[in-house]
């Protein structure tokens, strides 16, 4: 994917707009070039592997989800009523929840610490990422931050023909806070702890990712899947690796009941994965993807460091 950034460091964002790049590649890549913030989030490595749905479930639907080494089980939360049944919440989806999900495990190792406090700084975190807080986005932050924190989810991992089990709340303890009387909705979380084992889990094994790359997709949860996969794929490879289409729909297109429906779709979200990681190699066949070794996007020296400054601002 370097030729559109190679394109636009030699022609300007302006100029690259006049060659054979779809537009939104374009504007993708040059607003991530743009970008001077080089701030840090993370990521466990099982969500890079196994992601949360696109769109919105039955409020009583499990999500299941597979790739070549994990699959994702995730189960809603119900929310007690003063009468009658539990309310069924839903699980969490799309490209907020993912967004809240990356600042919760950002902070959590910014810190060192599994109590995290949302509130303002989730506002302020989200508005940095480029979403504008009120209104509709604010209702949907405050309900994918209920859905994240009554949802219990299970990884199933096998690796080295050994197979294992994580089944975890994300969420240990969370504060919900009336907010009726200010016009913006009943629920939103204030704080928050991570569950111990999601915690030492997300400690053994964080994808670094660059804050400048989310921002400039952070619209588009299919992208954010593609970008987090690459990622965490793309470094560890010694050699090519193939990936077939019937593989890359089991992981990232469920939605769709033909792959034909799903490639056109999948693509233009993979050219937005890479508009926002230059040194990703990778290559489309006519069989899937080609993966070769890359560079990650975040150097392992600076996210070492970003580990290391434990509560700094």
């Amino acid at each position: 994917m370097g030729t559109v950034h190679d394109l636009i460091e030699a022609k300007g964002h302006r100029g690259a707009l006049s060659y054979d790049f779809d537009r939104k590649i374009v504007d993708t890549a040059a607003a991530y070039m743009a970008d001077e913030d080089n701030g840090i989030g993370f990521m466990y490595s099982g969500w890079a592997q196994a992601a949360l749905p696109h769109r919105r479930l039955k409020d009583d639907q499990t999500w299941q989800i597979s790739s070549d080494m994990v699959k994702l089980l995730l189960e809603p939360g119900r929310r007690a009523n003063d009468t009658g049944e539990p309310t069924w919440v839903g699980v969490p989806y799309g490209s907020r929840a993912r967004l809240i999900l990356l600042y919760l495990q950002t902070e959590a190792l910014r810190t060192n610490s599994r109590e995290i406090e949302l509130g303002r700084s989730l506002r302020d975190w989200l508005s940095r990422l480029g979403i504008p807080i009120g209104g509709k986005s604010l209702r949907d932050a405050r309900d994918q931050a209920e859905r994240i924190s009554r949802c219990r989810m299970s990884f199933h991992i096998q690796s080295g023909g050994r197979a294992g089990l994580v089944n975890q709340n994300i969420l240990d303890t969370a504060m919900f806070v009336d907010c009726a009387e200010t016009g913006q909705g009943s629920l939103f979380l204030e704080t928050a702890r991570l569950s111990e084992t999601f915690y030492e889990q997300l400690k053994k094994h964080p994808v670094p990712l660059e804050e400048a790359a989310v921002r400039a997709i952070n619209n588009n949860s299919m992208a954010l899947d593609l970008y987090c996969w690459l990622a965490y794929r793309l470094h560890v490879l010694s050699a090519p690796r193939a990936v077939t289409w019937k593989a890359l729909m089991a992981q990232f297109g469920t939605a769709y009941r033909e792959q034909y429906h799903f490639k056109p779709r999948f693509l233009e979200n993979l050219h937005l994965a890479l508009a926002v990681y230059r040194d990703a190699n990778v290559s489309v066949e006519e069989r899937g993807l080609v993966l070769r070794p890359s560079r990650p996007p975040v150097a392992p020296k600076q996210s070492m460091s970003a580990t290391r400054s434990l509560g700094s601002p």
